[in-house]
């Protein structure tokens, strides 16, 4: 296996965090481009009637519409960008994926602190800040924060809420699932019971928050990690028999 082109012909979709954008996987686009994978990125849009009016169904509509057009691509999600990901996994025959501190499904146990939000809209963009940005990314760089305050989007309520109460079905594809050891949102061990009940690969990255490993100081160490990873999926060609999460 060429080190320099370990994903060469490889078509993915990555699936962004709520209120993020395709922005947040900006230095695993570059790094996998150079490896030879066509990585897409695209932005989660708001349903026609608006933001307030966006619920899960949309977003999941969306990814599926785009891997479909691109035939069935590995699929890659991050936070509720996970969810998503894992829901589409199956529609559409993704071959694998590559999950990020995913937000869990239900059923999963620990389950992420459930919030109570104001309004049908959470301001994430409109109030964000450069010290809750740091707060947020504790281990990235100046630099990085300040390209993410300046890129953060206010979310849907609804959509939040009906994510932490969403059941998902089983790929029968390979899956990685990736935690940060520093993760304050999602529980390394919600993530770890995840890839027990996929039968997944579990990777934990020590000293690495929820947005860390995409946006952190180890974000090109760990998407080459999750390269390798998949490079060796394309060598076994494994698949796995399909299975509910809540058996």
């Amino acid at each position: 296996m060429n080190p320099q082109r370990t994903l060469a012909g490889l078509r993915a979709l990555a699936v962004h965090g709520a209120g993020g954008g395709g922005w947040e996987w900006l230095i695993w686009q570059r790094l996998w481009q150079a490896l030879g994978a066509r990585l897409e990125t695209p932005d989660l849009q708001p349903a026609r009637a608006g933001l307030a009016a966006t619920a899960l169904a949309d977003y999941c509509a969306q990814i599926e519409c785009q891997a479909q057009q691109a035939a069935a691509p590995v699929l890659l999600g991050a936070s509720l960008g996970g969810l998503i990901a894992l829901e589409v996994a199956s529609r559409v025959a993704a071959p694998a994926l590559v999950l990020v501190n995913p937000l869990p499904p239900a059923g999963v146990q620990p389950r992420p602190r459930l919030r109570r939000y104001r309004g049908d809209i959470v301001p994430w963009g409109r109030q964000a800040s450069l010290e809750g940005t740091r707060r947020a990314l504790p281990d990235g760089d100046d630099a990085a924060a300040l390209y993410a305050l300046r890129r953060w989007r206010d979310e849907s309520v609804q959509v939040l809420v009906e994510a932490e109460q969403h059941a998902c079905a089983a790929p029968a594809c390979p899956v990685l699932v990736i935690a940060g050891a520093g993760d304050g949102d999602i529980a390394p061990a919600a993530s770890q019971a995840l890839a027990r009940r996929l039968d997944a690969e579990f990777m934990l990255v020590g000293d690495c928050s929820h947005i860390g490993p995409l946006l952190g100081r180890r974000a090109a160490a760990i998407a080459a990690a999750a390269a390798r990873w998949l490079a060796r999926q394309s060598l076994q060609g494994g698949h796995k028999s399909p299975h509910k999460l809540n058996e």
